[in-house]
């Protein structure tokens, strides 16, 4: 899945030793979506050797490519979106956050009448079956 956004917040590096022996790291980072009339601010991660190839700084507009997955622990679920690819992109290419996806009518004017749709079909009142009554309180 892709998502579109701005980098507002770059979180510390975390690592460690896994119970393997292995040296692990992880790059955390908030993105704020921009192409949506309610921006979602969205927490993901680079885990890995992705945490060094993907280096971002506050405001920069990238597209992300990521995963989702879940996982339980002592009877709790945790999950984590966890990015595979991102695309540093044009600023002057994005929408302004908070920007309507789909362009508004000008000042004064009315908006666009709705597509016609087709005639509602009739509705079959007769709801007893082989002509028996209907036992229903109401």
């Amino acid at each position: 899945m892709d998502i579109k956004g701005k980098i507002i917040r770059k979180l510390d590096p975390v690592g460690g030793v896994s119970k393997a022996g292995n040296q692990w790291k992880k790059q955390e980072y908030v993105l704020e979506t921009v192409d949506t009339a309610y921006p979602r601010q969205v927490k993901f991660d680079f885990f890995g050797e992705r945490a060094d190839q993907y280096q971002f700084e506050v405001g920069d507009l990238i597209t992300l490519s990521y995963d989702i997955e879940s996982r339980e622990f002592n009877g709790r679920w945790y999950t984590d979106i966890r990015g595979f690819k991102a695309v540093k992109e044009d600023p002057n290419a994005m929408p302004a956050a908070g920007a309507a996806p789909y362009p508004a009518a000008a000042a004064g004017e009315p908006a666009p009448a709705p597509a016609p749709s087709a005639a509602p079909t009739p509705m079959d009142t007769n709801f007893a079956q082989d002509g028996a009554n209907d036992d229903l309180p109401f």
